[in-house]
């Protein structure tokens, strides 16, 4: 499509999907932009039937196609500038090559990745982050027999503990950092207040009954010849081995800031930085879901539609939405507390246990340097092809660290792509 959108939505998981068909309905010409061959996100992935939320990925993506929404997938948002005229634009590369989407209003639902902290052996064959193991096995990847164990902690641990178990993999354990007291709370406020949220937990537990869970626990080492073979898990006082074919770890969320950040958004306690309407701190570009806070699908929906309504004027009835998203906030705050991460996990990086492995760069250089700044200038950290993604979060927990805001390409992007010259004549470099 040529022209502008009324409304562009980048992101096209559950969040994105609402913000798309909200604006849509509203009346505006809406383009929904996603890098996967499909939209649905990683919770709504093809092949997960297991997840109970108010609206399925069938009814919403029926509102995309009968409001009319221009969807593409299979486009990765590389850059952003303004064009002649003046018009903003999200610069998108895919296998045809780059264009560029001008828009007036913009909704960002970029969403988030796993948080990975290094431990000894956490590079060897055989050990994925929890979602990108289940992402695997959802597109075909036979775990079925393997012995597989789920550490980290959060609530995504349960879903991909119930999903491996039905594709057949022999799961040895679930190993959860946060101690059992805190979960126990977190489930005695959400009894009345998120009966929904506590009753899908109850339901992914029951269909893995027998499964050994070890609370209050992580995996402090690997160990294999050329693939992983055996896991070391403690509580810091004992520990045991357990023999193991997969791993799937994941230390929680960290949110996909980039793109909010390279557009100017400001953010806050390494969130993007909304005011009630979504509207971040750059005037008509709104950001909503995991960006803003991490809290699972009925977050990003009801902001996406708080979104929706706000870019299409319709201020009244994102006001109505206001207190369902005010419940979901303080879910946020319970969760965040529940498993937030235990000192221990700072101290598991041995000297030579590479804590950036694009670049291979072991904990013992970076422990010397200062800043991010400084591991960049001296050891190249942060300089391969994640940009940062894995080994930012990572050094920022151990060392205290923060990334300064990204520059383009958000993404890495072909030199045609970074170098050409768009419709309107201007040149980026």
């Amino acid at each position: 499509m040529s022209g502008v959108y009324d409304c562009l939505v980048i992101g096209a998981g559950p969040g994105g999907l609402a913000a798309a068909a909200t604006a849509a309905e509203a009346g505006l010409q809406v383009g929904l932009e996603d890098d996967n061959p499909a939209a649905g996100g990683q919770i709504w992935r093809r092949g997960n039937a297991a997840v109970s939320v108010s609206h399925s990925a069938e009814q919403w993506m029926e509102r995309i196609r009968s409001a009319k929404v221009d969807v593409l997938c299979g486009w990765r948002a590389t850059d952003a500038g303004t064009d002649a005229l003046g018009t903003p634009f999200i610069r998108v590369e895919g296998l045809g090559g780059f264009r560029d989407l001008r828009y007036r209003k913009l909704i960002l639902a970029t969403g988030a990745r796993e948080l990975f902290l290094p431990f000894p052996g956490w590079t060897l064959p055989g050990i994925y982050g929890a979602g990108g193991l289940q992402a695997f096995a959802k597109s075909g990847f036979d775990v079925r027999g393997m012995r597989v164990v789920l550490a980290g902690t959060g609530p995504l641990l349960m879903a991909v503990t119930a999903h491996l178990h039905e594709a057949g993999a022999k799961i040895v354990a679930v190993v959860e950092q946060a101690p059992l007291s805190r979960l126990m709370s977190l489930g005695m406020h959400l009894a009345p207040s998120a009966p929904g949220k506590l009753m899908e937990g109850l339901r992914y537990r029951l269909r893995t009954m027998g499964t050994k869970y070890y609370f209050g626990h992580w995996v402090s080492e690997a160990r294999g010849d050329g693939k992983l073979e055996r896991l070391t898990i403690t509580n810091g006082s004992e520990s045991f081995a357990v023999e193991a074919d997969l791993l799937g770890v994941g230390y929680h969320l960290v949110p996909n800031t980039e793109l909010a950040q390279l557009l100017g958004c400001g953010l806050e306690n390494g969130f993007v930085r909304v005011e009630e309407t979504q509207e971040t701190s750059c005037t008509s570009i709104y950001c909503i879901g995991e960006a803003t806070g991490i809290g699972g699908v009925d977050k990003a929906q009801v902001e996406g539609r708080i979104a929706g309504f706000s870019a299409a004027g319709r201020i009244e009835k994102a006001r109505s939405l206001f207190a369902a998203r005010d419940k979901q906030l303080r879910f946020v705050e319970r969760l965040a507390a529940a498993f937030a991460l235990r000192e221990e996990l700072r101290g598991l990086a041995q000297e030579n246990t590479l804590v950036c492995r694009c670049e291979d760069v072991p904990h013992g250089a970076l422990r010397e340097c200062h800043s991010w700044r400084e591991a960049k200038l001296h050891t190249r950290c942060g300089m391969g092809p994640c940009q940062g993604r894995i080994c930012g979060p990572a050094t920022q927990f151990l060392y205290g660290w923060h990334a300064p805001a990204p520059r383009p390409p958000v993404f890495p992007a072909s030199v045609g792509t970074i170098a050409a010259v768009d419709e309107a004549g201007v040149h980026h470099e």
